[in-house]
């Protein structure tokens, strides 16, 4: 038999699985937590914004250290005919010359802005909405929904270009956390066309932003793309190289062993849940959920967080859009409630739709489409003193339904067909509840891919391609992906009531949005400071 392996590295820890690559069976997995988590509140002595997260990169070497020995200790390792990886984006290192992270020098330890920052680091809000305000008449902004978010490439690199001009000129790169890896594996520099087109606003046919564009934003970023952000774009999955000497020793693998150019984690999960044609939207569902899209034709939809050719499979544009909370926001709640999660869905499973006269909105970390603001905030309305938790929990699980009909609504009206829904993920796994007011509420069919790993097994297939296993992504997918799987049928009972919550969730989100000022003067009553931040205008 014949092996890949598929590399998923996830917020809190990387996972490794060994693939047949005749039938997509996982032979072997292990998880390891990264040793430093995700940084907030401190680090060292330094005092760090609550939009902060940061991370250590020696924990994704880690990863390849421990997992690759464990998942391989039974098998030869002449069997293993490639290695893929997906990684989360837009999730930034700086390093120098030599592409070892400046976090590692002592100059630099104690540094917020010389640490990795996590895709949720969203400090470059205010960098974010200067951008945005000087591009907003261009076209290429709107193959991005007309919007830039803060969690990508270039204003996470100009908030600390404002920040710490002494770091950002000590900085030889700035790299994507999973181009970074795929680099220390086989000692080259690739940047991957998914994080490139996605968060880095690279297109197939144009490259990237012009340098006068550029000059405009900051002068900081005159000539960033040949210099800080220099580097080939290649179609994620394509080879990248093979594995160095230095590192086969590390992971107990062959040297020369073929790597795959890197993809998104979530974007992964795509050819991992079964997908190579248009029409099917696949939302992967974990702290947020992304929401991807094959197409063969190429539509600004408004809102969206991108449409990228060959940005997942080769021979489409594939479009994303996402909620910046739903994993999240369940666990906050959990948490915050100290109450039981059994019996919590029991009880909400009980409550008829709109019983318990709630409305909710799920943007407590903020709202990728179609507003594209992590300043926006959550909202429930209808509380009473008689209100149960279960009600509360029920109301927030209907409230990222409605966020997800917001978005299939948004594609369908830009006539991008969506004809099957497919969710994926640990959450639709665990929570039956949750999936059935999908179906409910989408009013369409939800098939639930009966694996937590789809991400992984989506990077395994795109080694085993890069590797020639196989002569194409179609091929590949129809021997390797996930077939077990659940489906949720719509219950036609529920759909008046729901249909008339979800015009309610548009009218709130439309008050707080464009009638409103409310969740932004509630943010700058905070009073809150980053690093001691300059303020904008000397950006003008």
């Amino acid at each position: 038999m014949k092996y890949a392996i598929g590399i998923d590295y996830g917020t809190e820890s990387g996972r490794v699985i060994l693939v047949n690559i005749e039938n997509g069976d996982i032979v072997a997995t292990s998880v390891t937590p990264y040793p430093h988590g995700v940084i907030t509140g401190h680090l060292n002595n330094c005092t760090l914004g609550k939009e902060t997260a940061l991370q250590v990169p020696q924990d994704y070497l880690d990863v390849l250290i421990n997992s690759i020995p464990e998942v391989t200790k039974e098998i030869n390792p002449n069997d293993i005919v490639g290695i893929g990886l997906d990684f989360t984006s837009s999730t930034i290192l700086p390093v120098d010359g030599n592409l070892n992270p400046l976090c590692e020098t002592k100059e630099h330890e104690n540094n917020p802005h010389a640490y990795v920052k996590l895709w949720k680091h969203h400090e470059a809000e205010d960098e974010a909405k200067h951008l945005n305000k000087i591009v907003q008449q261009e076209q290429w902004i709107k193959r991005y929904g007309g919007t830039i978010s803060s969690e990508w490439m270039i204003p996470k690199v100009l908030e600390i270009a404002n920040d710490d001009p002494t770091l950002f000129n000590q900085t030889h790169l700035f790299l994507e956390a999973g181009d970074w890896v795929v680099s220390k594996l086989t000692g080259n520099l690739i940047r991957n066309s998914c994080s490139a087109g996605y968060k880095g606003t690279w297109h197939k046919e144009t490259g990237f932003i012009d340098n006068e564009t550029l000059q405009k934003i900051s002068p900081a970023l005159n000539n960033i793309y040949k210099t800080k952000l220099q580097g080939n774009v290649q179609s994620s999955g394509t080879l990248a190289g093979t594995l160095t000497k230095e590192m086969s020793k590390k992971i107990g693998l062959r040297e020369g062993t073929p790597v795959a150019v890197g993809i998104i984690d979530a974007h992964a999960a795509l050819p991992g849940a079964g997908v190579s044609e248009p029409g099917t939207l696949v939302m992967v569902m974990g702290t947020s959920t992304c929401h991807l899209l094959l197409s063969d034709k190429e539509v600004l939809v408004p809102g969206i967080s991108g449409v990228v050719e060959d940005g997942i499979l080769p021979g489409y544009f594939a479009y994303e859009a996402g909620q910046a909370a739903v994993g999240d926001l369940f666990a906050h709640f959990l948490k915050n409630y100290q109450t039981n999660f059994e019996t919590l869905s029991d009880e909400a499973k009980a409550l008829q739709p709109g019983q318990s006269g709630l409305l909710a909105l799920d943007w407590h970390n903020g709202c990728r489409t179609p507003y594209v603001d992590t300043t926006l905030s959550g909202v429930l309305v209808g509380e009473k003193l008689s209100t149960t938790p279960a009600e509360v929990y029920r109301a927030l699980l209907e409230a990222t339904a409605f966020g997800t009909k917001v978005i299939i609504d948004l594609f369908e009206k830009h006539a991008i067909p969506i004809n099957q829904v497919i969710a994926t993920g640990g959450i639709p796994n665990k929570n039956n509840l949750l999936m059935q007011i999908y179906a409910d509420i989408l009013q369409k069919e939800i098939t639930v891919v009966q694996t937590d790993q789809a991400p992984a097994l989506g990077a395994a297939i795109l080694g085993a391609v890069a590797a020639g296993a196989y002569d194409s992504y179609p091929r590949a997918i129809r021997h390797m992906a996930s077939n077990e799987t659940i489906i949720y049928k719509l219950n036609k009972d529920n759909a008046n009531i729901y249909n008339q919550l979800f015009d309610m969730y548009k009218q709130l989100s439309t008050f707080f949005t464009e009638q409103s000022s409310i969740m932004h003067d509630l943010n700058h009553l905070k009073g809150e400071k980053k690093y001691d931040r300059k303020p904008m205008e000397h950006l003008q």
